[in-house]
């Protein structure tokens, strides 16, 4: 097992899914074809660091009610500590996804407690961290009026032998500057796909963009531009070379959480001591076994990531 834990500040909150032959039209209704309700959010994340042996902790709000016990629930199924206590005084949050005939996503998200971190809070989230420790921040938790720079103060206040990851997820633009910009200062990897980069750069080509993003981290900080099918771009640590880590090929039938299956990878694999672009390979394969089943939490455990990538992928992932 992995020294280095996956540490999510963060948020886990409840996910609605529901299939739907097309959006209804404003004002309209349409009937669903599935629905199914499970943990989201962070929740993938974590999932994905530990089924390949990290060990991984939620450091995030969770509430009283039947949002609060499915995350709970769901976190003490995957073997995922927590930091924080119940709050008593509301439930945890949902997101309502919907998905179209042709597989595209559209979601509503309703936060509660989960939105609401005290200052109380964010300190015991700060001194429960331990040296060596990866902590995992989402644009989710730096969006929102309250948390936002909670998080931005606590993250910056980290010690230098914590590693940080931003994953600026889809409302990257609609952050503050105030509060971005300390996160990225300190940031040791921002992981994003092509559209969070876009948002952040302006820069059309993945090449570009990642390195245009790593010029925006601490010194060292290094980048994983997530290109779907195509696999990964990563700019490493440092000034060297942007290099494009190729994807796999699979028959994908879902791809709701494959970033979150990437991300918590590529962290469980560099808390291992795997090196920046073995990593992302090893991520890349994960995400595409993410792909081939339903469901947001589907991230591969080692087994089944050591058979996928053969002998040889599987020691340069540090899984052999």
């Amino acid at each position: 097992m992995s020294e280095a834990r996956v540490v999510l500040a963060g948020n886990v909150i409840a996910d609605l899914v529901i299939d739907v032959p097309a959006l209804p039209e404003r004002g309209g209704d349409v009937i669903g074809t599935r629905t199914e309700l499970y943990a989201g959010g962070g929740f993938n994340t974590l999932t994905a660091a530990r089924r390949l042996g990290a060990d991984a902790v939620y450091a995030g709000v969770h509430g009283t009610g039947p949002y609060g016990e499915l995350v709970r629930s769901a976190l003490a199924a995957e073997g995922i500590g927590t930091v924080l206590p119940v709050r008593a005084d509301g439930d945890s949050g949902f997101c309502v996804a919907l998905v179209d005939g042709g597989g595209e996503r559209t979601f509503v998200t309703s936060f509660g407690v989960d939105a609401r971190m005290t200052e109380r809070e964010a300190a015991a989230v700060g001194s429960a961290v331990r040296r060596g420790d990866i902590v995992q921040v989402s644009g989710y938790g730096l969006v929102m009026e309250v948390n936002g720079p909670l998080l931005a103060g606590l993250v910056a206040g980290l010690p230098d032998d914590v590693r940080v990851c931003l994953d600026p997820a889809p409302l990257v633009a609609d952050i503050p500057a105030a509060v971005l910009e300390p996160v990225l200062d300190r940031a040791d990897w921002l992981s994003c796909n092509a559209r969070e980069a876009f948002l952040m750069t302006g820069a059309a080509g993945p090449r570009e963009a990642a390195e245009a993003l790593r010029s925006r981290l601490r010194s060292g900080g290094g980048v994983v531009l997530r290109a779907d099918k195509d696999g990964c771009w990563v700019a490493p640590p440092g000034a060297g070379e942007v290099v494009h880590v190729p994807g796999f090929s699979v028959d994908a039938v879902d791809s709701n959480g494959a970033g979150d299956a990437h991300v918590g990878a590529f962290l469980a694999l560099l808390g291992r001591g795997v090196g920046a672009v073995d990593a992302a390979r090893g991520a890349n394969a994960a995400a595409a076994l993410a792909v081939t089943r339903r469901g947001p939490a589907t991230a591969p455990t080692v087994a089944e990531l050591v058979a996928f990538l053969g002998p040889d992928g599987a020691r340069a992932a540090g899984l052999g």
